[in-house]
């Protein structure tokens, strides 16, 4: 079916920035979004910042139900993913680093809309407005503003629409089934081993340069092609903010001559991020499954003999706040390798590690199985989604 194909531009009261305003953690003021607000593609409010401001001020800012949240400026990943505000509140504040896009609704229907652009046919369409850095890229409002979408008469957009709900509604109950596990393995952890700041069982406490060796990345010199090939991956934080437990495969790679310079762990090891842009990423960790470099956003983390290499995974999993503690940054965020090493961890006896290990690796199994049925919920929706914006269904 041959729809019109119209420019985001002509269907949009608006697509702008959003306003630069100073945040905190302080949850008195007025939420204000962030990127972390849209990373498992909802608008979760419980990620975003605040700001003391008064209820008149940055009012054309204000959130409105049907607004669809854009990253435009990312990593190559996570660029172009998108939400949709649902919600009734009337005072949350669009902040920076997010595009907002209102949509003209005798036009558009907007959960048509929002599907329509967080398709693989329209992401596909984004690489070309885009400008790319070290580690990250963008696109402009201007760029965006003039990708074009197909645009079916408003009855039929809903009825698209209540489709890809229905099968949306499937996929998310795959995913909530595999938040559930990860919530049964934290009970397992804290059942063993209590709260690991807290210590309540009142095990041994060591500084964990004494539970693993700490090695921070680097980056070989951009300006030697030599250093970049294909012989080991090099990970980047990216790598590591994953539904995963496991590091993702990166985009980029060292040569044999690169590897040299580089800072190199092998499997087993845990990868933490130290730098970040966002003090809610420093802390998040991945297991490394394979030999691989890293960059100096990274912190490493290589078992010594005392602990088992998937009891320190959870140990430093389920200890995010604690090490987020020894930032040296309240919004952005750093830990040194200095102050890694030393921030205080448990060490229970490694006979108890080696018990929780063997329930861990049998989690592993069961959630590979329900990672395998999200992959297929997802797969059929993409295709679902495919076939509803060329006219197919």
């Amino acid at each position: 079916m041959n729809w019109p194909a119209v420019s985001l531009g002509e269907i949009s009261a608006h697509i702008r920035n959003g306003a630069s305003i100073k945040q905190s953690k302080d949850a008195s003021g007025l939420p204000v979004t962030r990127i972390e607000t849209i990373a498992q593609r909802e608008v979760n409010l419980e990620k975003c910042g605040f700001a003391n401001i008064g209820d008149d001020e940055y009012r054309n800012y204000r959130l409105s139900s049907g607004d669809i949240l854009i990253s435009h400026i990312n990593s190559e990943k996570h660029l172009g993913k998108c939400a949709i505000y649902e919600s009734a509140r009337s005072d949350v504040v669009h902040g920076m680093n997010l595009l907002c896009l209102r949509p003209v609704k005798d036009k558009v229907f907007p959960k048509y809309l929002f599907y329509c652009i967080s398709s693989p046919s329209f992401t596909r369409l984004l690489p070309a407005i885009s400008k790319k850095s070290v580690n990250q890229a963008s696109f402009t409002v201007s760029a965006f503003k003039g990708l074009k979408v197909p645009l079916p008469p408003l009855e039929e957009q809903k009825r698209i629409a209540t489709i890809l709900d229905k099968a949306d509604a499937i996929r998310r109950k795959r995913q909530q089934a595999i938040q559930l596990a990860d919530e049964f393995l934290r009970a397992v952890f804290l059942d063993m081993f209590g709260d690991p700041v807290t210590n309540p069982k009142g095990w041994e406490v060591k500084p964990l340069k004494q539970l693993a060796r700490v090695t921070t990345g680097n980056t070989p010199l951009r300006k030697e092609e030599k250093f970049y090939g294909d012989h080991i991956e090099w990970i980047k934080s990216d790598n590591i903010n994953t539904p995963s437990h496991f590091l993702t495969a990166a985009s980029e790679s060292l040569s044999a001559e690169g590897k040299k310079v580089a800072r190199v762990v092998g499997k087993g090891s845990i990868l933490v991020t130290c730098i970040a842009g966002s003090f809610d990423c420093i802390g998040n960790v991945a297991y490394a499954d394979r030999e691989v470099a890293f960059n100096q956003q990274i912190n490493a983390l290589t078992p010594l003999d005392s602990v088992t290499s998937w009891f320190l995974y959870a140990l430093i999993l389920f200890s995010k706040k604690h090490i987020q503690s020894a930032s040296t940054n309240s919004m952005k965020g750093m830990v040194s390798k200095g102050k890694m090493e030393e921030i205080p961890m448990i060490c229970p006896p490694r006979s108890i590690q080696e018990t929780f290990q063997e329930a861990f690796l049998k989690f592993l199994s069961v959630t590979e199985d329900l990672g395998c049925s999200f992959a297929g919920t997802s797969d059929v929706f993409d295709s679902i989604s495919q076939r509803a914006f060329s006219g197919e269904i």
